[in-house]
């Protein structure tokens, strides 16, 4: 389709029809969240219990949440050795092969362990440093390390983006010239849903695809419409060399990585291969499954699916995004990132039975994030999956919980432990998210002792938990 060069006129009246007037990202420099120098910063505030909707500026500059309010304490029967017995569940006779869960409050790790076993031809127990393959919660990063750039004033959110890639082409030439970079890390490039997945599977080169750009069709015009991408996402790795002279994987490594004392995390499959203790991707053989050799494939879009990381890493990536890391992330660079720019109602449609169905009043999509009315709760929140790996993160700011799981397989019966957890949290009950029996006595006081701290063979125990290691933010 053409696409005009100039926006539509109307930025207000599309954000009231998606019921997110008020929760634009701030895009102008001298926000906030752009400017240097800033003094030490507290841990950043929870959000508002609702995602309400605020009238916007009348100068026109991007609405702000309104002042947020005290957390509210987690419900009453909100147990972590319940999910734990949940989790040893889902492992038990290899309903999954390997699973890895950390549960993060009021800054502390609660728990961070793993369940089952990394390999079935092959058994070694999931500890919590086994390293996983995040999929498309990689993109969380990538949000953030432009976020930080932005923050030094060495780019802006709405930089274009042919300013660092002059050769960037579109089908229609003047939408190259509209795309920034905020447009790129939100999904609104204007073209359709998933564009060169296909051929990404396929094996094709990033550079390749990036040339192809110039012949896919447009849906919408840059900034107007919401349509999940992966290659188009992965041009902020461009962006990030252009303007920091490193490459991608090396400024998140730098800036990220190390200071936040993510110790196993990596990128590629050289990364992961290369890690002490890994899990293997499993696929259903029969009524079982089997192991794969990790493909290459989406591990070339790097800024989209490239991250390797244990569960003991993702406890210190829940910390930082939960506030209590502003020596690397700035709470106002937080509330940029972790706030709705496109809606993605999409979400809610699906099976009744789906949690999404079931719990989201609203959706959107920020800065690498997803952000969620959950019940009237605000939920920070993405998935992922590839080939033999899934997984979910979560944040309810309020309640300053944050949950990720990971799982090494294409099951998606681990899916409804999030939602559980969720709902425990902010006292909801009823649905049976996780259609399993497990084994909880809520009077006993053991904690952390389960399992068989490693030294039972884990292939003969059936894939029941093999570690019951904690990790504690440094």
């Amino acid at each position: 389709m053409k696409v005009k060069a100039h926006r539509r006129p109307g930025p207000v009246i599309w954000a009231l029809q998606l019921g997110l007037v008020g929760m634009l990202v701030p895009l102008a420099l001298d926000t906030a969240a752009q400017t240097t120098g800033q003094a030490p910063m507290q841990a950043v505030a929870p959000f508002p219990e609702t995602m309400p909707t605020f009238p916007a500026p009348v100068d026109g500059r991007p609405a702000k949440l309104p002042p947020p309010e005290n957390v509210m304490p987690l419900a009453e029967g909100f147990d972590v050795r319940e999910f734990e017995a949940m989790a040893e569940a889902l492992v038990e006779g290899q309903r999954v092969p390997g699973l890895a869960m950390a549960i993060v409050h009021n800054g502390q790790v609660l728990s961070a362990r793993g369940y089952g076993i990394t390999d079935v031809r092959a058994a070694e127990p999931v500890d919590a440093h086994t390293v996983f393959r995040l999929a498309s919660l990689s993109k969380s990063f990538a949000g953030t390390i432009a976020g930080l750039l932005v923050s030094e004033g060495a780019m802006r959110w709405d930089s274009r983006v042919v300013d660092y890639m002059p050769g960037l082409r579109m089908s229609d030439p003047e939408a190259a010239q509209m795309i920034t970079v905020a447009d790129v890390l939100s999904h609104r490039v204007g073209l359709g849903r998933h564009t060169y997945d296909r051929a990404i599977e396929r094996g094709v080169e990033y550079n390749t695809l990036v040339q192809q750009l110039a012949e896919a069709p447009m849906t919408c015009q840059p900034g107007d419409c919401y349509g999940y991408q992966n290659l188009a996402f992965s041009l902020v790795g461009d962006v990030v060399f252009a303007t920091s002279g490193q490459f991608f994987n090396e400024a998140v490594s730098r800036r990220l990585f190390k200071p936040l004392g993510m110790h196993d995390a990596s990128y590629g499959l050289d990364g992961i291969q290369g890690s002490p203790r890994w899990a293997k991707p499993h696929v259903r053989a029969g009524r079982g499954w089997t192991s794969l050799i990790p493909k290459p494939t989406y591990y070339r879009v790097a800024p989209a699916a490239g991250v390797n990381a244990s569960i003991s890493d993702m406890a210190q990536w829940l910390i930082a995004n939960m506030g209590y890391r502003p020596d690397v992330l700035p709470a106002p660079l937080l509330s940029t990132l972790h706030a709705p720019v496109v809606g993605t109602p999409g979400e809610i449609r699906g099976r009744s039975t789906s949690w999404r169905h079931q719990r989201l009043n609203s959706a959107g999509y920020g800065l690498g994030w997803r952000i969620y009315d959950y019940s009237g709760h605000r939920m920070v929140f993405h998935g992922g999956a590839v080939q033999g790996y899934r997984g979910a993160m979560a944040m309810l700011p309020e309640r300053d919980l944050g949950v990720v799981i990971l799982w090494n397989s294409g099951s998606s019966l681990p899916s409804g432990l999030m939602p559980t957890i969720l709902d425990r949290a902010i006292g909801l009950s009823g649905d049976p998210w996780l259609a399993i029996d497990y084994d909880y006595d809520a009077d006993d006081i053991r904690y952390g002792d389960e399992g068989s701290g490693g030294h039972e063979d884990p292939a003969r125990r059936a894939g029941a938990s093999a570690s019951t290691s904690h990790a504690m933010p440094e």
